[in-house]
């Protein structure tokens, strides 16, 4: 084993990260020779007075840069020869790339994904791009200058919800939701404005944020949503011009936000001028009822909804739906933080919705997804964890001594990619929830799906292996 004791003091983000790039410098300097056995995780937690699950992650993220490998029992090695030296990772990835590969390592079972379940959707869509593409050559050749009636009546529709519906003069198509959103923060906010976030949500989002130079500031949650009491505290104290809610479906977790907790958001919101961004991309998919922040208050509000969860991501359609007189300024945010919205993609989202044929698949996919969500709880029963039959993912809690990071490596070293607790941290925080996040849409053979959930529950009943355990 080789006595190696890395320096914290340079580089900056979470400890895990510094450690990792430390060692990494260590591997391409020829520091950490070939062949090295890097010290266990609890000697190296205790040298460093850190926690073992911060080693944890560390080594965890030297093995997804190919750095070193190892086996349970025998601990982790220096792989893959000497590099030429270079500085110890790229600083933008490892502040912006969240707990993910960059490129996730071939062969595992995807559980780190909610796309749309394969239903067989290829054949409709490609059918219906055939017609786009035999209709409107010279359209598909150019650029897309104008906004079709059609593109908004489906936006319209698809972000309607019970007997409410936007004007189809507010409703823009957009790159994908997470694009649309982009583009809205960029309308209402400034370098250096403050954007409202959970404690966990859709994190790349607020990565977004932070790289176009606007600053997260977190409002606490319980199992039902934000709380307002505290968003209130956060508007008061940190005066931030916009807010992103996840009112329904909310990810990772599954809650949906009470209608009085809602109302109580907007009356917040209007005391303190906050603009209300709401993303009901897995909303859509559960439609509870409960009126949208967008239905109570679309002055303030912009709502979005696409394809990508219900109907097939590498589709990749969306809508926002702007308060009034805020359109044009969307649009025009759009065109210069995406380049502009494809003709082929737009008219393909808006003939799947308008033809109804978008509806026929969603109802498809949300069948097999209920298929999938009762099977996880048969072969889940005992465990603690929150599901919907609507929703490709469950929030499962760890019983001791589990930590989201060794589980997420537990279950990697069983070729099962899931989502540790911190991919969805929009900030820095203190808290910690001993959860992660199991989405289980990936794949069109559901009893590939179910030996994986099978794997879960097996990692479940055993106990973390210690140094090991880690690569």
């Amino acid at each position: 084993m080789t006595h190696w004791l890395p320096d914290l003091k340079a580089g900056t983000g979470p400890l895990y990260v510094r450690i990792a790039d430390a060692a990494e410098t260590a591997i391409k300097t020829g520091a950490l020779a070939d062949g090295a056995k890097l010290p266990p995780h609890r000697d190296l937690a205790y040298d460093l007075k850190v926690t073992i699950g911060t080693i944890t992650r560390a080594y965890a993220l030297l093995r997804e840069r190919g750095l070193v490998s190892g086996e349970v029992g025998r601990g982790t090695y220096v792989q893959g020869g000497r590099r030429d030296a270079s500085p110890a990772g790229d600083p933008l990835t490892s502040a912006y790339g969240g707990t993910r590969a960059l490129v996730p390592p071939s062969g595992k079972l995807r559980f780190d994904t909610t796309a749309a379940v394969d239903v067989g959707q290829a054949e409709i869509i490609g059918r219906v791009m055939m017609e786009i593409a035999t209709e409107h050559p010279s359209e598909i050749s150019s650029y897309t200058r104008t906004i079709s009636p059609d593109w908004a009546e489906a936006g319209r529709r698809w972000l309607a919800q019970g007997g409410w519906a936007p004007d189809p003069e507010t409703v823009l198509p957009q790159l994908g939701v997470h694009a649309g959103v982009n583009a809205v923060m960029a309308a209402v906010t400034g370098p250096g404005d403050r954007l409202v976030c959970e404690h966990l949500t859709y994190s790349q989002v607020a990565r977004s944020a932070t790289l176009m130079g606007r600053r997260i500031v977190l409002a606490d949650m319980d199992e039902q949503g934000v709380l307002p009491e505290d968003f209130e505290r956060v508007c008061a104290r940190e005066h931030p011009k916009a807010a992103f809610i996840m009112t329904s479906g909310q990810n990772p977790t599954t809650s949906c936000l009470p209608l009085s907790r809602r109302k109580d958001i907007i009356d917040i919101a209007r005391r303190h001028n906050v603009w209300l961004i709401e993303d009901y991309l897995y909303g859509g998919m559960i439609a509870d009822g409960i009126p949208t922040l967008a239905e109570l208050a679309p002055d303030r509000t912009f709502i979005l909804n696409g394809l990508s969860k219900s109907v097939a991501a590498g589709v990749r359609g969306a809508w926002v739906a702007c308060p009034p007189h805020m359109a044009q300024r969307v649009r025009l945010t759009q065109k210069l933080v995406s380049g502009g919205l494809p003709f082929l993609l737009a008219e393909l989202s808006a003939r799947l919705v308008l033809s109804g044929a978008a509806e026929e698949i969603r109802d498809r996919v949300l069948t097999e997804l209920a298929e999938r969500e009762a099977a996880a709880r048969r072969l889940l029963a005992g465990q603690e964890f929150r599901s919907h039959p609507r929703l490709p993912f469950l929030w499962l809690k760890l019983q001791e001594p589990w930590l989201s990071g060794t589980f997420k490596q537990a279950a990697l070293d069983q070729n099962v990619l899931i989502d540790d607790e911190d991919e969805f941290k929009a900030a820095r925080t203190d808290r910690v929830f001993h959860h992660v996040r199991i989405g289980f849409s990936e794949g069109r053979d559901r009893q590939i799906s179910l030996g994986g959930l099978e794997t879960i529950g097996r990692i479940l009943h055993q106990a973390p292996s210690g140094e090991g355990a880690v690569i």
